[in-house]
């Protein structure tokens, strides 16, 4: 369950800094911040439960790297933020560690 609340946790992750992106709009700014203050809320909260049984290097390298692959992902799809070919390579490694940790965890 403990992968679950992270999964969510990350997700939410990727809510704040697209709420403070839509904050930028003009006449958005309460919505996205509304938007931004929720999810930082709703993902503290789905770390902290992940975390009762994940030790913390993983859960919080894990959780920053979904919030920063899926913030990525969100820049390139609604913001015209470039996908250039090192850009991609390098999110890819963020994500091969994400995977790297989650085969790993209990090897100890």
């Amino acid at each position: 369950m403990a992968w679950f609340y992270l999964i969510i946790a990350g997700l939410f992750e990727i809510g704040w800094p697209v709420g403070l992106k839509l904050s930028q709009t003009p006449g958005r700014w309460i919505l996205g911040v509304i938007i931004a203050v929720a999810c930082m809320t709703a993902s503290g909260a789905f770390l902290w439960l992940a975390q009762r049984t994940l030790p913390i290097g993983t859960a919080y390298a894990v959780w920053t790297g979904i919030g920063a692959t899926g913030t990525f992902v969100v820049g390139i799809l609604y913001y015209g933020d470039s996908a250039n070919a090192w850009r991609m390579v390098s999110v890819g490694l963020i994500v091969a560690g994400i995977i790297g940790l989650k085969l790993t965890h209990g090897a100890d």
